[in-house]
């Protein structure tokens, strides 16, 4: 049929379709997953019975591997190394419920990277519940496991819990980070506030990720005329989640009790002049070099508008060849416990 003598409808119905088509490719890939997770841990749970109610050793998990190997030659997923992880991740998670609601919902490798990196079984869920809600790659989980994520949400210094009401307070608590990481820019430790500003807006992208979920940049150097005079806040972002806009003021310096009062002042401008009925009081947020907790606390203290003074931290002195290049604490613990195995192997193979 000519082009012309499709239906008018014809596009919409295309595009629809497609997105309803996606939609199920998604679905089955994560049904797929899913299953596949689920296979991993009953054979790690029936390796992990085995090894403790009937002594099974290294040797047999060799065997075993290459058996399955034989069997499945299509099935990638069945190496020595990959049923020890299925033994680790059944041993981490004995509740098939957790598995099958929470642990089955990211890829097998991102479940194998947290075996790999997290010991903490509540640091564990957390970082798969955000990537659950965030659709992490497995780079960016790594990145965010190394960055030290899970500590850093919610632990800046302010004073929503005085200046917001709840629930309000408590979900702009947890999206401040306190230090963040600017690891990304190539500043030294002596850089200025424009050269970090100017940084931050060039790498915008990475920027955004360390902010979090739910930021959008309005602006740099943001125009306020306040009386007739000109004001400029360094960062203005709004916050869909929280629907509210924040302003962020970068200090080069350690935090000093008037930081927090201009930054009153903007928070308050910016109420006035930007804010609309259907939003959410405005946030301040003062990012700093270094900060004394009393100083910060004393600043905050009697301010009405809701403000969190975080700090921030540039890359350190580790020479640029090596960054990235040494092993944490977590992995030279499974490259040692890999090499107990192949250890024991010989042992009993001899």
């Amino acid at each position: 049929m000519p082009q012309d003598l499709l239906p008018a409808s014809y596009d919409a119905f295309l595009s629809g379709l497609k997105e309803r088509i996606r939609h199920a490719q998604v679905r089955a890939a994560l049904a797929v997953n899913q299953e596949l997770v689920m296979l991993y841990w009953q054979v790690g749970r029936e390796i992990l019975i085995r090894q403790q109610q009937q002594g099974w050793g290294a040797k047999v998990i060799t065997r075993l591997a290459k058996d399955l190997q034989k069997a499945f030659p299509e099935m990638k997923g069945f190496s020595r190394t990959n049923l020890l992880y299925m033994r680790a991740f059944a041993e981490a998670y004995p509740d098939e419920q957790f598995v099958q609601q929470v642990a089955g919902q990211i890829p097998w490798f991102h479940n194998c990277t947290l075996l790999d990196k997290i010991k903490d079984p509540d640091e564990r869920r957390w970082y798969i519940q955000q990537t659950i809600q965030q659709g992490w790659s497995r780079s960016t989980l790594i990145q965010r496991i190394e960055s030290r994520l899970y500590h850093r949400q919610g632990e800046a210094l302010t004073n929503f819990e005085q200046t917001l009401p709840q629930p309000q307070s408590n979900l702009a608590q947890q999206v401040l980070r306190d230090p963040y990481n600017f690891d990304f820019l190539s500043l030294g430790q002596e850089a200025q506030e424009r050269d970090l500003e100017a940084a931050l807006i060039r790498h915008i992208r990475e920027f955004l990720l360390e902010l979090g979920v739910g930021f959008a940049f309005v602006g740099s150097q943001y125009p306020l005329q306040v009386s007739g005079k000109e004001y400029r806040l360094d960062l203005l972002f709004y916050h869909f989640r929280l629907h509210c806009f924040v302003v962020i003021d970068l200090k080069t310096v350690e935090f000093e009790p008037e930081f927090s009062g201009k930054m009153n002042f903007y928070v308050s401008a910016v109420d006035d002049l930007l804010r609309g009925p259907a939003d959410q009081p405005t946030i301040g947020i003062v990012l700093c070099k270094t900060q004394d907790h009393t100083v910060v606390e004393y600043a905050l203290r009697d301010l009405n508008k809701p403000i969190g003074i975080s700090t921030y931290q540039l890359k350190d002195s580790l020479p640029e060849p090596l960054k990235g290049n040494l092993p944490t604490i977590e992995e030279l613990e499974t490259q040692l416990n890999v090499l107990s195995v192949e250890i024991e192997e010989e042992l009993e193979s001899s």
